[in-house]
């Protein structure tokens, strides 16, 4: 039988001012996924992760955590959730390893508990030489890796990030999506909201896509992608591009004497351009997706020009 962190059956909510800002929403995530929600701006993504933390009350519906219905048993599926918003909430006058003791008073941990598990987060973040700073001490991908540390602390079956690499560095960024990986591993469920789609693709097994408050589309990452009718891949050469060569059967443009882009359609397959390289001694040093393919699916889905 299958395990759900997560189960939304027809979700609606509007607002006092008559917005309706969810429409029959119905979303299940497994135990143990890493789950990308995704749409633009005002789409709805927030009012949901607001009643998933119980800060926005239900018009209608119903929602629970691992089993739990939000609205008879808050108590309980707050302590079941970790939440890395995408704006800062720390007090930043007092030292972060302080904030994360206070947190864990909260949740119910000693002292010595919160030390131990701080230590171990802010080690495993790169955050632990930097414990006896503010917040306003820290630059910001350290304060990103700091809210991660909070949502943390209570060991949480269910973390939900908003925009977790939101003005963060690229470096950051893949090191947040390893640490993400690896207490995935652990066995922590994550949702995330995202406007790096690389980062859903990257990193996430099932996806769903809100626009205008209803869910346009839910899928596993592999079914959405395989959605695309054609591909643009990017190939860059040891050697020259032979000229001599005939490539008319392929959709092939020459950017450069080593940079080819190829469009891969059912037509002309990878594996046959592949071998079209190989036939004619064309060595390939480097192969890469010209655009991001959960971009285009995504502006198709949510007709964003």
């Amino acid at each position: 039988m299958t395990k759900y962190a997560l189960e939304i059956k027809h979700l609606n909510k509007t607002y006092r001012n008559g917005v309706i800002a969810l429409k029959d929403i119905n979303l299940s995530v497994e135990d143990g996924d890493i789950f990308a929600f995704l749409g633009p701006n005002g789409a709805g993504k927030s009012t949901v992760i607001g009643i998933i933390t119980t800060l926005v009350n239900i018009t209608s519906g119903e929602v629970k955590v691992y089993g739990k219905d939000i609205m008879q048993h808050p108590e309980i599926t707050k302590q079941m959730i970790g939440v890395v918003p995408q704006e800062y909430n720390l007090n930043q006058f007092i030292p972060i390893i302080e904030t994360m003791v206070n947190i864990g008073g909260y949740f119910g941990l000693s002292k010595k508990q919160a030390l131990s598990k701080t230590q171990e987060l802010f080690e495993d973040l790169g955050i632990w030489h930097k414990r006896e700073s503010t917040p306003r001490e820290l630059s910001g991908g350290m304060k990103r890796r700091l809210m991660v540390a909070k949502a943390l602390v209570n060991n949480p079956d269910l973390l939900i990030l908003d925009e977790p690499s939101a003005g963060v560095d690229i470096e950051l960024r893949r090191s947040l999506w390893d640490f993400l990986r690896e207490i995935n591993e652990k066995g922590t469920t994550i949702i995330l909201t995202t406007h790096y789609l690389e980062e859903a693709e990257k990193l996430c097994k099932n996806i769903s896509i809100i626009n205008e408050g209803s869910i346009v589309k839910t899928s596993s990452m592999n079914s959405l992608l395989s959605e695309l009718e054609t591909q643009n891949y990017l190939f860059e050469l040891k050697n020259s591009f032979p000229h001599n060569v005939d490539h008319a059967r392929f959709n092939l443009k020459l950017l450069s004497d080593h940079l080819i882009s190829v469009n891969v359609n059912q037509e002309n397959s990878l594996n046959q351009i592949i071998n079209f390289f190989s036939e004619n001694n064309i060595e390939v040093f480097n192969m890469t997706n010209e655009t991001n393919r959960l971009e285009e699916l995504f502006l198709n889905l949510t007709n964003i020009k």
